[in-house]
């Protein structure tokens, strides 16, 4: 994977930092995109630097704004001459009551998590298409498919979302530009560190495996969807879940 330029939306953490890490493995040059937590995105750039001996650079973008996702595009496009591979991770949750939602948090999950995923793959997109060829991976949930919950129901909307993007960026972009979409289950990242023991063992028992997935086997997954051995996959949702039933 050497020269592939790798951007990854919300990797100075969890699971993007991870897609970072196996990419940077491949020598792949990688962009680390965040919103906050800008010493985080910094420290896992010198770390793979030094690692992995690779290309890296870390731009902060909030993906639910159309003119700095075109800003952030075009800056990777004026170093690096184009982008190989766009990993539509970035998402954010505010669980609460159903009937308690607050209407602005509600709105700010679908901006980030549905809005983000569709500016992005817009405008890579159009670099992609351009040079006739790239790879895009979305990150969706099961929450999207058959593991609901109510006071989620705004991540969980988002979440299926991003699968009807796929299918639909997919035929807009074929025949040059493969659209996967990965549906993780219950993975140990900083967005889940709040749950109680109770909920996480409860929830454990509903996976076949009985454990939440590390972020390092979502990754890989990703990894093997970008690569030339999955070149003929096209419009699929992975679950990514240990087994999980209801």
């Amino acid at each position: 994977m050497e020269k592939t330029v790798v951007l990854v939306t919300g990797s100075n953490r969890g699971i993007g930092a991870s897609c970072i890490e196996e990419f940077a493995k491949k020598n792949a040059t990688v962009i680390i995109n965040y919103c906050h937590h800008k010493e985080e995105a910094e420290e896992l750039k010198e770390r793979i630097q030094k690692e992995y001996n690779v290309d890296a650079m870390t731009i902060k973008c909030d993906v639910s704004d159309s003119e700095e996702v075109e800003q952030m595009v075009n800056k990777i496009v004026d170093t690096y001459g184009g982008i190989d591979i766009l990993v539509n991770n970035a998402g954010v949750s505010r669980d609460s009551l159903l009937l308690d939602k607050n209407i602005k948090e509600f709105k700010r999950v679908l901006d980030v998590n549905l809005i983000g995923t569709y500016l992005c793959s817009k405008y890579v997109g159009k670099v992609m298409l351009q040079r006739k060829k790239g790879k895009i991976i979305n990150i969706s949930s099961t929450n999207a498919i058959d593991s609901y919950y109510p006071e989620s129901c705004d991540y969980d909307a988002s979440k299926a979302g991003v699968i009807s993007l796929t299918h639909n960026f997919a035929k807009e972009f074929a025949p040059f530009i493969t659209v996967n979409c990965i549906a993780p289950g219950w993975v140990k990242t900083p967005m889940n560190k709040s749950l109680s023991l109770d909920f996480i063992n409860e929830e454990k028992k509903k996976i076949l495996l009985n454990r939440f997935a590390t972020p390092e086997e979502i990754s890989k997954v990703v990894v093997f969807l970008a690569s030339n051995q999955a070149s003929y996959i096209n419009d699929t949702v992975i679950k990514v879940d240990g087994g999980r039933y209801n």
